[in-house]
C-alpha cells in the first residue's frame, strides 16, 4: 500500500534529531527532553507554532521556580507534585498558555527526580528547554507555498461554475436536461477545501493579515448559494417565452466570462436594460405565461444579487498588484 510522507513529517524528524544532537553536544542532563519540546512546537502553520512555543517556554520557565516553592519548601514528595499541580494548571490557563501544561510537567519532574535545587540545575533545564522550542522555531520557518493548490482551486470552481451556468441556458432553451448536477456537490466540497487551505496560508505568514484567495473563496460562496436558489427557479419554468430567451443569452455571455477579475459592473447595466426592455413588452395572456415571467423576473432579481456580489470585489489582479506593493516595502 503506497504511502505519503508530509513537509510536516520531515521537518519533525530532522528537527529532534537536531534538538537532542545538540543537546547532548553539550552535555545536557535530560537531553532527550529537548527532542520531546521539538516535536510539540512544531506545528502546521508559523503562526501557531510561534504562540504554541511561547505557551510551552513560559510554562516551563514558570515551572522551576514553582518546583523550588513547593519541593524546597514543603517536600520532595509525589502528594506535592499533586498539590503544586492543582495550583500551577490554573495559572497557565490563566495566563492562557494551556499548551505549556505537559511540557511543563515534563520539567517538574525533572527537578523532582534530581532531588535538589540549584543555579546548575535551572540552567541545565533552561538550556534544554531553548534548544528544543529553538530548533522547532527554526525548522518551522520554511513552510511550502500553497499558491499553487489555490490557484488550483480557483480553476475548478469557475470551471463547475461555467458548467453550471451552462445547463441553465440550456434548460431555459429546451426546457429538457440530462444534468446530473455533480458540479454543485464539487462546488461545495471545493469551497470548503480551498477556504481552509486560504485560511491555513494566512496562519504561515507572519506580518499579512489576510489571504486574497480567502477573500475570493468567500465571494464564490456567496455567489454559489445564489446559484444554488436560482436552480429550482429555473426548472419551475414550463414553458418557452421571448424573455427566457433573452435571459439564456444573457446567461451564456455571462457563462463565457467567469473569471476571477472584476467585470461584473457591466453585466449589471446589461441587466439593467433587459429588465427595462421585459417592462416595456406586452403584458401576459395566460396564467402559465405570467407564471413563467414571473419566475424570469426573480431569475434576473437573483443574478443582480449574484453580480453585486462580485462587483464588491476588487478582482485578483488588483490584490495581487496591491501585495507587491505592500511586501516591497
Amino acid at each position: 500500500m503506497a504511502f505519503r510522507i508530509g513537509y510536516r513529517t520531515i521537518k519533525t524528524a530532522v528537527g529532534t534529531a537536531a534538538s537532542i544532537l545538540i543537546a547532548q553536544q553539550l552535555g545536557l542532563h535530560n537531553y532527550a527532553s529537548a527532542g520531546i519540546l521539538t516535536i510539540l512546537c512544531i506545528q502546521v502553520t508559523k503562526r501557531r507554532s510561534l504562540r504554541t512555543s511561547w505557551d510551552r517556554f513560559l510554562a516551563c520557565v514558570l515551572a522551576m521556580p514553582f518546583s523550588a516553592l513547593f519541593f524546597e519548601g514543603i517536600a520532595y514528595h509525589p502528594i506535592v507534585i499533586g498539590v503544586m499541580l492543582f495550583f500551577f494548571i490554573p495559572l497557565l490557563v490563566m495566563l492562557k498558555a494551556r499548551d505549556g501544561i505537559v511540557t511543563s510537567s515534563v520539567i517538574i519532574l525533572h527537578i523532582y527526580m534530581a532531588q535538589k535545587i540549584s543555579m546548575a540545575n535551572f540552567l541545565n533545564e533552561l538550556g534544554v528547554i531553548i534548544i528544543g522550542i529553538g530548533v522547532a522555531l527554526l525548522i518551522n520557518l520554511y513552510m511550502p507555498s500553497a499558491d499553487r493548490k489555490l490557484r488550483d482551486y480557483q480553476h475548478k470552481l469557475e470551471e463547475n461554475f461555467k458548467i453550471i451556468l451552462c445547463e441553465l441556458v440550456r434548460y431555459l432553451r429546451t426546457g429538457d436536461s440530462d444534468w446530473g448536477g455533480k458540479e454543485i456537490t464539487e462546488c461545495a466540497q471545493l469551497l470548503e477545501e480551498a477556504k481552509a487551505l486560504a485560511f491555513r496560508d494566512v496562519e504561515n505568514h507572519l506580518l499579512r493579515d489576510e489571504n486574497l484567495y480567502f477573500h475570493y473563496f468567500k465571494m464564490r460562496e456567496k455567489q454559489f448559494e445564489i446559484l444554488e436558489r436560482v436552480l429550482p427557479i429555473v426548472t419551475s419554468i414550463t414553458r418557452t417565452v421571448r424573455q427566457g430567451k433573452m435571459v439564456a443569452d444573457f446567461l451564456e455571455d455571462l457563462s463565457e466570462n467567469v473569471h476571477p477579475g472584476n467585470t461584473a459592473h457591466i453585466y449589471i447595466d446589461k441587466l439593467r436594460e433587459m429588465k427595462k426592455e421585459f417592462e416595456e413588452m406586452e403584458l401576459p395572456k395566460t396564467r402559465e405565461e405570467f407564471e413563467t415571467r414571473a419566475a424570469l423576473l426573480q431569475l434576473v432579481k437573483e443574478m443582480n444579487n449574484y453580480l453585486i456580489i462580485k462587483s464588491s470585489f476588487k478582482g485578483m489582479k488588483t490584490f495581487m498588484n496591491e501585495r507587491k506593493k505592500v511586501e516591497a516595502k
